[in-house]
């Protein structure tokens, strides 16, 4: 019974690879220099499968920005505005990423891996784009994992679900080039076969409702691939939900070995087992590997035992759900967690062992002091009160329908709104944080380590605030920000000051390229002590005359941005989550805050893969949303953001937000969000951003107006606001001050127009 992961985390337990990255950036790391770390991390990830007693080691699975971008330098899918200097370099590779603003060249577009929080740079199809085997990577990694002693599985994303993720450019049907494209994948399936006796092909396409073009080609796609890996066996890695459907379909692929999620869908076992053919092997992802609670062994050694019923040992392997990509590296170092919550938590690491633990007593080995202490440790959990406040059940349960609406329509709050805050057409605003500079996350380590008493801090925090707001009005922006200098994170900051929450210290996780998070951990009842923001809002406000926004993030954001506790329903815990921050939006009105943004920025990434479970979700999470809004007076303006998503199938969502204004990401995907707007007439004011925060290129007015008149175009003036992107957290200064001066110019122009 084989052990083995999808993947595993490329970071480095101490964020090694993020600091190699922005340091190679700077040009204060040589090239050299950044191989050299990444080299270390991947053979330290390596050596911690090994310890673990896995069979294979993962391969592939480590990028210097992207997974999915890494594929497209493979397959030769390099658009052409990054070929003008003729030779492809890691410079190339990092501009497809980030964009170059020297060069005046923009970035591919990123948006959500699925329903993750990882972001992945969007394959572009072009006209006339040939492909070929453009990178050896890969079989550099495999052999580099073979001379050190492991044995590696190579894996990379499939050609169904890399051409699926893919955006055709000026009219080319992405279809047409799959023969193409698998031509190259048989090339390194070839090279790879010499090395691997088993190479893993990610398809979780395969988990959602497949395009017909899928349906009808991926027989003939899988013989061709079976074909080229001469002496290999592949293993199709199919996660983040059941095969439903498509069950029948990838029981015909000839594939070795199947692996499917029984974490996100386990109730796909049964039928799985009937129609997998019986002379093949099949992978049981038991291993959660999105979340950070420990195993119940007692539970999949049940799911293990039916499995063996239809299947000899020997063809059954053992592994996690998915990559884990998405959980943090090692628990080992986490010392300030509370020992008994500490306890019933495991991280990639540890998952590792799990993985390795279930295999080995499902085959018999004696495992007895590890299943009794999981045992242990999983009753602890389930009877500890730790979790439990009853009043924060009780308030759940007593919210009413009533509860989630405004009291008069949109319209009609609008003119409310317009007679308080007088506002000129297309105002401008942006979505919430400027600058961390390297002196503000200083002085707020300093707070945290108690080497800084808290009126210290506050009044560094006030002159940082005073400073930004200065800033604004001299952009001559319409509706201000205080900039969030006293928060580190969008949701941690939150999770901080509520009940129900803890913390890891080095629990980090990549979001995109050199960008990790590290998400709160909901282990219990959830509710809030205090006011959060007020404080630091009202002293900006104190400081303008202008319009001062109020800046929280919204109840989904927070859940879908968190590790989770797994003994509730999800849509309860969202729910205690929204009352805690509509406590805080009806402090903030009381407060004389006339503008409140709840940012929901993962509304979209929450929404179920499948069609079918698609409005469960969107019901309670817009509810949840209207819960934590709904309780101020009409002139009060609600605001919501949304970033790095496909927003257009779900806008009738959206607008059941009732929000008074959203903003939300286009100008990465040159306002292709707008095309949604064409059929779907929004009844509130919207945003759509015009200025991509996250690549250092500033843009032109001229730029910018041709945004906005695309945007006029569809949506009339009077509901047009203007933005940027997304927050302004990770760019620098520089670039901030040209970037919004230019913004604000180019509103200015088009109003002028008008």
């Amino acid at each position: 019974m084989k052990s083995h992961i999808l993947g595993f985390p490329r970071i480095g337990s101490q964020r090694e690879l993020k600091f190699a990255l922005e340091a190679y950036w700077r040009k204060t790391c040589t090239e050299t220099e950044l191989q050299q770390q990444a080299a270390a991390i991947r053979l330290r990830n390596w050596t911690l499968q090994k310890k673990a007693g896995l069979d294979y080691v993962s391969v592939g699975d480590f990028s210097l920005y992207d997974h999915v971008l890494d594929m497209s330098v493979v397959l030769g899918a390099v658009p052409a505005r990054f070929r003008s200097s003729g030779k492809f370099t890691l410079n190339t590779y990092f501009d497809m990423a980030r964009g170059n603003a020297e060069a005046g060249i923009a970035a591919m577009e990123m948006t959500k891996w699925f329903d993750t929080n990882y972001h992945y740079i969007v394959p572009e199809i072009e006209p006339d784009m040939t492909f070929h085997y453009s990178s050896d990577i890969l079989l550099q990694e495999t052999t580099d994992a073979l001379q050190a002693g492991f044995n590696p599985k190579p894996t990379m994303v499939g050609p169904l679900t890399y051409l699926a993720l893919a955006k055709a450019q000026k009219g080319v049907n992405k279809w047409d080039v799959l023969e193409s494209i698998v031509e190259v994948y048989g090339e390194l399936l070839e090279e790879l076969s010499e090395h691997a006796d088993c190479i893993q092909l990610d398809e979780p396409i395969f988990c959602t409702d497949l395009p017909d073009e899928i349906r009808d080609r991926a027989e003939q796609v899988y013989a061709q691939l079976r074909d080229r890996a001469k002496h290999s066996r592949l293993l199709l890695g199919t996660y983040f939900g059941g095969l439903k459907e498509n069950l029948e379909l990838t029981a015909r692929l000839p594939v070795d070995i199947l692996h499917i999620d029984l974490v996100r869908a386990p109730e796909q076992l049964d039928a799985v087992l009937e129609k997998w053919p019986r002379h093949k092997m099949l992978s049981l992802g038991l291993i959660d590997g999105r979340n950070i609670w420990k195993s119940d062994f007692s539970t999949l050694l049940k799911t293990v035992e039916k499995a063996k019923q239809k299947r000899e040992t020997d063809q059954l392997w053992i592994g996690t759900s998915c990559s884990l990509l998405h959980a943090p590296v090692s628990l080992e170092a986490e010392n300030a967690l509370p020992p008994e919550l500490k306890d019933w938590m495991a991280f990639a690491v540890e998952k590792c062992t799990e993985v390795k633990t279930i295999a080995q007593i499902a085959q018999g080995f004696h495992e007895e002091q590890r299943l009794a202490e999981n045992v242990a440790s999983i009753k602890n959990r389930r009877t500890s009160l730790l979790a439990v406040d009853p009043a924060v059940r009780n308030r759940t349960e007593q919210a009413d329908a009533g509860m989630c609406r405004r009291n008069r329509p949109f319209a009609e709050r609008k003119k409310c709104q317009q007679q308080q805050l007088n506002l000129p057409p297309l105002p401008t605003t942006t979505i919430g944080s400027f600058p961390q500079t390297r002196e503000i996350r200083k002085i707020r380590k300093a707070f945290r380590e108690g080497l800084c008493d808290e009126k210290t801090y506050t009044r560094a925090m006030q002159q940082e605030i005073h400073s930004v707001i200065q800033e604004q009005e001299q952009a001559g922006l319409d509706v201000l920000v205080h900039g969030e200098p006293e928060r580190n994170d969008m949701v941690e900051y939150f999770g901080q000051q509520l009940n129900g929450f803890c913390f890891s210290q080095y629990g980090w996780v990549q979001s995109y390229g050199s960008r990790c998070v590290k998400p709160p951990i909901i282990y219990g009842d959830i509710s809030r002590s205090g006011p959060m923001t007020v404080d630091w809002i009202t002293y900006a406000q104190s400081q303008t005359d202008k319009p001062m926004k109020g800046m929280l993030t919204g109840p989904v954001t927070i859940l879908c941005w968190s590790f989770v506790r797994d003994d509730l329903p999800r849509k309860t815990v969202c729910r205690q989550i929204a009352l805690a921050i509509r406590d805080e939006v009806q402090d903030l009105e009381k407060a004389g805050i006339g503008i409140i943004q709840i940012d929901e920025a993962a509304l979209r990434e929450g929404l179920p893969i499948r069609k079918d479970e698609q409005a469960d979700y969107l019901n309670w999470a817009i509810e949840s949303f209207r819960l934590a809004t709904s309780g101020v007076s009409d002139k009060t303006q609600i605001h919501t953001h949304m970033c790095y998503s496909e927003f257009n199938a779900i806008l009738h969502a959206i607008a059941e937000m009732d929000a008074d204004v959203i903003s939300i990401e286009a100008s990465r995907s040159d306002m292709e969000l707008l095309q949604a707007f064409e059929q779907f007439d929004y009844p509130n004011d919207i945003g759509p951003g015009v200025w991509d925060i996250h690549s250092p290129r500033v843009p032109t007015v001229a730029e910018i107006c041709g945004l906005i008149q695309k945007a006029l175009k569809v949506i009339p003036k009077e509901q047009l606001w203007i933005n940027p992107d997304c927050g302004l957290k990770t760019r620098g200064w520089t670039e901030t001050r040209q970037a919004l001066k230019n913004m604000v110019n180019a509103a200015q122009a088009i109003r002028n127009t008008l």
